[in-house]
């Protein structure tokens, strides 16, 4: 994994808008089979070159596919084709279908979210494991390695570094309700060593390998009532280990792991704060950590790193423009963020990222916009730390 030896590198979360008909087939995912997805490869390959062209004019210097392929992360569609022993199962009165339906937020925020949220049809099913779990889908993966690595060389970018998104197993727990398994932990690691030769194929194929995994600080909020913090962190204690059981064997310098608080816009006030899971994400087999630092509700936050040390080796990718705001930030603020995380852990040791995908949360001219100053903020930052 590159590191920033002679300036600050740059980076984003992984997920970019692509064309209009493309980000409309994303919201209509949950009518889609495989069949459907297959029918849009080609489209998505066109539009891969392009938003790698996007990437490398912005002076993103560690790009990704943008997530084209990936309709709907946790829809029956993409990950039918993908693991079996799902299924879909219709939804009783009052069940939700996804575990973020239902948090203590959005109690809490009830008429803010029927107002901004209003009421539209829900899901009528939800996913299933209903049998053993086990990756079916090499030829998808390869397929998507593949596409990635032509529509960079069609378009003729130079780029430090390349990688690619895989979710993680208690993210993917998510989306997939357990009713085969007979615990939590059994099923965790049954999703791991089911997402595991996704990990492994990536990392083979000379990509950096991002594990996405909001549910070590999100899901906190997903309990209802809340629980206590150290009964949480006993929860996510077994998340992390089915996490490095997926990655074992795999060398840690090519994995990046991200955590955030979730991509809505809403007013977070339920977060659990970083101090208490910080020490767990530094327990990821992964090289570098890329952390959700420039919202209101987390900036702060970047004091913990003046007691917590960064492992040696180890790189982290702080989140320096947002995704839970239209406004795009001042390159100097940008660097003035870089700067502030450099004298914590050493500039080598830092890689200027964004708090999450840029695609789907703002609209892509801000998106754009906020990458551009992403590289112009780090320009900054590196005149200043190399001089």
């Amino acid at each position: 994994m590159k590191r920033s030896t002679k300036r600050i590198l740059t980076t984003h979360a992984g997920r970019l808008d692509g064309p209009a008909d493309l980000a409309a087939m994303t919201r209509g995912v949950g009518a889609m089979r495989a069949a459907d997805l297959r029918a849009a490869m080609p489209r998505v390959r066109s539009a891969m070159v392009d938003v790698i062209r996007e990437q490398a004019e912005a002076g993103i210097d560690i790009i990704s596919d943008g997530e084209l392929g990936k309709f709907g992360f946790g829809s029956f569609a993409y990950y039918e084709q993908r693991l079996s022993g799902l299924s879909l199962k219709t939804l009783s009165e009052g069940e939700a279908n996804s575990m973020s339906q239902a948090t203590g937020e959005r109690i809490e925020f009830a008429d803010f979210y029927q107002a901004t949220y209003p009421s539209r049809e829900r899901p009528r099913q939800r996913i299933v494991c209903s049998g053993p779990l086990a990756h079916i889908g090499q030829a998808q993966l390869q397929a998507d390695i593949e596409r990635f690595k032509a529509a960079l060389a069609e378009s003729g970018c130079k780029v430090e570094e390349t990688f690619m998104t895989v979710l993680a197993p208690g993210w993917l727990e998510h989306f997939f309700y357990n009713q085969y398994y007979p615990n939590d932990e059994t099923y965790l690691f049954a999703l791991a060593d089911a997402i595991k030769p996704e990990y492994k194929a990536i990392v083979d194929a000379g990509l950096v390998l991002q594990v996405d995994d909001p549910a070590l600080p999100d899901t906190y909020d997903m309990i209802v009532p809340m629980p206590k913090i150290e009964d949480y962190r006993k929860f996510a204690e077994v998340r992390v280990a089915a996490l490095n059981h997926a990655l074992a064997g795999l060398p840690a310098d090519r994995i990046r792991y991200h955590i955030c608080w979730g991509s809505w816009h809403g007013p977070h006030t339920h977060d659990l704060p970083l101090k208490h899971v910080i020490d767990l994400l530094l327990k990821v087999n992964a090289g570098a950590y890329s952390v959700e630092a420039a919202n209101p509700r987390h900036e702060h936050e970047w004091k913990l790193w003046r007691e917590t040390k960064l492992p040696a080796g180890k790189i982290l990718i702080p989140g320096v423009v947002s995704h839970a705001s239209n406004v795009v930030e001042h390159p100097e603020l940008v660097a003035d963020r870089i700067v502030q995380y450099a004298r914590l852990v050493g500039r080598e040791n830092v890689i200027a990222g964004t708090d999450c995908g840029m695609g789907g949360r703002v609209h892509p001219q801000i998106g754009w916009a906020k990458l551009r100053a992403l590289a112009e903020g780090a320009a900054l930052a590196s005149r200043e730390l190399w001089g």
